[in-house]
């Protein structure tokens, strides 16, 4: 298994190196004059524009840019942000606990909700159940975030008026953030209500963020169960008078969630792309809304730490991805 884990990391090196190359020179292919942008001047003189360049270290070749920005951060420096005069770094772990607290609630509702539905699906294949579980995954993966997310406020907070809009909490709960995480600071605060308004204040914003990946998780359990069902060794559990209920949990399920693994994997990359549309409808202050906040303003720092430390993350998550395959089935590490 210590073989197979150097392995899955000797693979991430070239990985990160080539996605700190994109995050590099995909802001400088932005349109505009980022200098001009930064200064907020309209009109500016040849030497105010080369006086900020050098300020900036824009004046240098590109190649020495990147490695300069390289060598920073394989040494933690991430470089400091343009507008706030803040280390990116440490901007990105004060808001990274709002996304996290945010992709997690709607990771559980995607698993919760798609692998029974899969399941369900895949067990009554071809009846009404299945036909309408799948039916409504195809029509819960097809709808933009931004247009779904707005209907729910239109009826929930608009209408019915039964969750907030935006942030995380009611503005009349104040206590210290310990964790960062609003569910679990407001529970330790002892304020009466305030975890009932971090929960409510969360519970749209994690509905809009958990339907397509619950989507893609319900359809990919079905077609990994259908598989699975045809197997002789299912058939022979059945021949031996095994429950169904361990036929399908025990037996048949457990092959199964290999895929299953995988496509849950591959939803923390979608959930983190999609956090910066739902915190942009909902005002939710994590890393997503602050990475696009940042690329109208050009902050280039900001940028591509941001997207270099998300990468990382995704990176992080896949190589669990693969160390479950070897536990959910020995013969992957061979």
């Amino acid at each position: 298994m210590f073989g197979f884990l150097l392995r899955r990391l000797a693979v991430l090196i070239p990985t990160f190196i080539g996605v700190s190359i994109i995050a590099f020179s995909f802001i400088r292919l932005l349109p505009g004059d980022p200098v001009a942008l930064l200064s907020g001047e309209r009109v500016m003189s040849p030497e105010r524009h080369a006086q900020i360049s050098a300020q900036l270290g824009m004046d240098r070749p590109m190649v020495i840019q990147y490695f300069d920005y390289l060598g920073g951060v394989l040494t933690g420096d991430f470089g400091t942000s343009i507008v706030s005069k803040k280390p990116v770094l440490d901007q990105f772990l004060t808001l990274f606990p709002a996304t996290v607290e945010l992709s997690f609630c709607a990771i559980i509702i995607a698993i919760a909700l798609g692998i029974p539905a899969g399941i369900i699906a895949a067990v009554k294949r071809g009846s009404i159940f299945d036909q309408g579980l799948m039916g409504i995954a195809l029509v819960g993966y097809s709808m933009p975030i931004f247009w779904w997310g707005l209907l729910l406020i239109i009826l929930f907070s608009g209408i019915l008026q039964w969750f907030p809009v935006t942030g995380r909490i009611s503005l009349m709960f104040y206590f210290p953030q310990v964790t960062g995480f609003m569910l679990i600071d407001s529970l330790i605060s002892g304020q009466k209500g305030a975890f009932a308004s971090a929960l409510s204040h969360l519970a749209l914003p994690s509905i809009v963020l958990s339907t397509i990946p619950l989507a893609v998780i319900a359809r990919q359990t079905r077609s990994a169960m259908l598989e699975v069902l045809s197997e002789d060794y299912v058939r022979t559990a059945r021949a031996k008078g095994l429950s169904p209920f361990r036929v399908i949990g025990v037996h048949a399920l457990r092959n199964a969630m290999i895929p299953v693994v995988t496509t849950v994997g591959l939803q923390v990359g979608v959930m983190l792309a999609g956090a910066i549309l739902t915190e942009t409808i909902f005002s939710w202050p994590g890393i997503g809304k602050w990475i696009l906040d940042s690329v109208f303003r050009r902050d280039y720092a900001v940028i591509q730490g941001g997207l270099l430390l998300i990468a990382a993350i995704i990176m992080t998550v896949n190589l669990i991805v693969d160390l479950l395959y070897g536990l959910l089935n020995p013969r992957i590490r061979h």
